[in-house]
């Protein structure tokens, strides 16, 4: 018998009490952390965000600045996607839309345990309005004693652990892509006459940009006419997409604005300027309606050699001076035309996004490598976590 089992048994056979997260939890406003600058720099304190991207540069600024620790963590929460991480270090934040969550000293508990508790929590919101005070602190968590939730911890960390060492060999190998991209695409090194068989120009001069139209997640359905929402784009869809992960209804599909074989979809709004112009291939037979926060691009440019160019450093540092930042950056249209790329012959571009799509392949593939070994853990990971915190409700 484990020592769980052992603990459970002694201490929890029937069942555990049940708290909601704002009995635990307090919570801290942003205001004084975010930071000034806009142009963040290499290194330096971490700018984080609670989305997807999480650190999203670096600041020089040292004041209004949060302080966490190994001793002293924080939860950072997005209150409107409720999206959130574990921090351990100092830092300044982008948004005034997070909350800063930590243990109520008055508490017994394991804050790292309520961390991993709020994982298992299955709540999805569709609207665009704040989260945590009236709803999201609302929701309960399995409360065994502390001994249990400590013995819980430990196995779970030894889990992430294991995971977190994966992640920094795929982060290498993600660098390694990346810096022969931008070195392929840039065709500095050429000398005539290669060099004469390549031209530079500007977006707007080789391709038309087209803006999707409105639709929001509530239009979404299981079957019907493939779209593509311009926040799956980042969270979903890679260099190519053939297949969507979502649909519309007939009717109201007849109103959108469609991408055809071949055209680059690219997304026009997003949590910061990084994550602005970036582009996916579409390549699919059947046309895919396409929301308003991006815009389709018909060129005649190879449309994987475009989707690599789309996340090339050079291009954007080109298009950051365009992007207009508040609590969502965007662009025009207009701003993305200035783009300059480098255009070789068209087997050229083909020749190079096939050398490009094996690098990128090495770093995203969910069938082979260190992408699909990662996928497996956290399957693995995840189902044990959430076993770990199915407890039984005490009853009164």
């Amino acid at each position: 018998m484990s020592k769980l089992e052992e603990l459970l048994n002694k201490l929890c056979s029937d069942g555990v009490e049940f708290i909601k997260l704002d009995k635990c939890l307090s919570y801290e406003q942003p205001t004084k952390y975010i930071v000034k600058c806009k142009d963040y720099i290499e290194t330096g304190l971490p700018v984080l965000t609670a989305g997807q991207t999480f650190i999203l540069g670096y600041t020089d600024e040292t004041e209004g600045v949060f302080n966490a620790s190994k001793d002293n963590p924080v939860i950072i929460f997005d209150d409107f996607t409720t999206s959130f991480h574990w921090v351990d270090f100092d830092f300044k934040i982008k948004s005034s839309a997070m909350k800063m969550l930590r243990p109520r000293a008055d508490m017994n508990i394991s804050f790292r345990f309520v961390y991993y508790a709020m994982k298992c929590i299955k709540y999805q919101t569709l609207e665009h309005s704040r989260q945590w005070i009236s709803k999201y602190s609302q929701l309960e968590i399995p409360l065994p004693p502390i001994e249990v939730q400590n013995e819980i911890v430990r196995i779970l960390d030894c889990f992430t652990q294991l995971e977190a060492e994966l992640e920094a060999e795929l982060d290498c190998r993600k660098r390694q892509y990346e810096f022969y991209r931008d070195q392929l695409l840039s065709f500095d090194k050429l000398t005539p006459p290669e060099k004469n068989n390549v031209v530079w120009k500007k977006l707007s001069e080789v391709g038309t940009f087209i803006r999707g139209k409105r639709f929001v997640r509530t239009d979404i359905v299981e079957h019907g006419v493939p779209c593509i929402h311009y926040g799956d784009i980042y969270t979903y869809y890679g260099l190519t997409a053939q297949i969507t992960r979502t649909f519309l209804m007939p009717e109201k599909a007849a109103k959108m604005r469609f991408a055809k074989k071949n055209d680059v979809i690219i997304v026009a709004a997003g949590e910061n300027n990084m994550d602005i112009g970036v582009g996916v291939a579409w390549i699919g037979e059947e046309k895919v309606a396409v929301h308003d926060a991006c815009f389709i691009f018909r060129s005649d440019l190879h449309p994987r050699y475009l989707s690599h160019y789309l996340r090339g450093s050079d291009y954007h540092l080109q298009i950051k001076k365009y992007v207009s930042e508040g609590k969502i950056c965007s662009i025009s249209a207009q701003n993305l035309g200035k783009a300059v790329i480098a255009i070789p012959p068209l087997k050229e571009q083909e020749r190079i996004a096939n050398i490009l799509d094996r690098f990128e392949s090495l770093t995203t593939s969910l069938q082979h490598g260190l992408p699909a070994e990662i996928a497996a853990r956290r399957q693995q990971y995840e189902y044990y976590r959430d076993k770990l915190l199915d407890f039984k409700r005490k009853t009164a």
